[in-house]
């Protein structure tokens, strides 16, 4: 059994974890939410800077949890695109440097690849089913991709403009609901009327999304009710709630969509949006109607975390693939560029 180190700090969440195959035997996640509350948003030279004094307490957690020592370790994967380069280059030198001192192979793994690995978490006595479907959800990224096999992916759809989960942050902003939104935004939108306000749901070719007309869409409704002086805590329940209907809709129209075109019968859904409790549940029945198998990660899982990086490099590791030291940090990097 393949002892794996995964190590995650693309953005603001250090992380470590220890996989005995594709178990899960620690995952330790330092989350940055409250450093960077003050100023709204991800301050990258913060967030690497928090990464440095963080970062080897997290590795010896994982491993005092997992139970096992430094010389038990047989690989390590680390996510080394793409992300914040500052917050990347962290834990790559720490790979990078264990890799060395252990005389063990390392890997980088792209995180939108751990991302569709953590769907299967909870699952490592099944194999993983391929081909199917993953709606990558997230701050920073909105994509469609067929997994047709292990590191054999292609790209189906992507946003045009906005992330959807960069669209939930900017109107929590915009309603002074603070940072992250997304959270925010769902438990508010559980008190609220998702048919109180007709925002517009984007159609663009294919199986693609944009959010910047929905965000423009919102603000003017906010600038108009401030105005009136009617922006009351029930409206601003129905705000979210009609908000992030707008927002769930066209990803779960255009995941069923590419799933009937594709004969595609295994859908999973993935990263911090797929946390949000309405798209799990609205998601849930329209697959069950349509007969879909459907994988959502716990929401443990679904934000940043190193199991999914080590699960995504104990496949690469278990293919005889290996990375040198001169293995950069990447602040962009598509998962799949091609097309159907």
């Amino acid at each position: 059994m393949c002892t794996i180190l995964g190590i995650e700090t693309s953005c603001d969440e250090t992380s470590a974890a220890v996989l005995e195959g594709r178990v899960v035997r620690s995952s330790v996640v330092a989350s940055q939410v409250d450093l960077h509350a003050q100023w709204g948003g991800v301050v990258p030279e913060a967030a690497a800077r928090q990464h440095v004094e963080r970062l080897n307490p997290i590795l010896q957690q994982a491993l005092d949890t997992a139970g096992v020592g430094w010389v038990d370790i047989d690989g390590i994967a680390v996510t080394n695109r793409p992300g914040l380069v500052g917050a990347l280059v962290v834990g790559l030198a720490a790979a990078k440097a264990l890799a060395f001192a252990l005389n063990r192979p390392f890997v980088g793994v792209h995180h939108l690849e751990g991302h569709l690995y953590s769907a299967f978490l909870e699952t490592p006595d099944a194999p993983i089913p391929f081909p199917h479907l993953a709606l990558i959800v997230s701050g920073g990224h909105t994509e469609l991709v067929l997994a047709r096999g292990h590191g054999d992916y292609l790209l189906l759809g992507q946003t045009l403009d906005d992330a959807v989960g960069e669209a939930f942050d900017k109107t929590a902003r915009l309603l002074g609901l603070g940072y992250p939104g997304g959270p925010e935004i769902d438990r508010r939108a559980r008190l609220g009327d998702p048919t109180a306000f007709r925002f517009p749901r984007a159609k663009v070719g294919g199986w693609n999304f944009s959010y910047s007309g929905l965000k423009t869409a919102v603000r003017r409704e906010v600038e108009r009710l401030r105005a009136d002086d009617a922006l009351d805590e029930m409206t601003i329940n129905h705000l979210c709630a009609s908000f992030q209907q707008a927002a769930i809709e066209p990803l779960i129209h255009n995941t069923l969509e590419a799933a009937r075109a594709l004969g595609v019968g295994v859908v999973t859904v993935v990263g911090g949006v797929a946390a949000n409790s309405a798209l799990q549940q609205q998601m849930r029945a329209a697959c069950h109607e349509a007969g879909l198998t459907l994988f959502i990660p716990p929401p443990r899982y679904c934000t940043d975390n190193a199991a999914m990086i080590a699960l995504a490099g104990y496949f690469r590791l278990a293919a005889g693939q290996r990375d040198d030291y001169d293995l950069d940090a990447y602040a962009n990097a598509p998962l799949a560029d091609s097309h159907l």
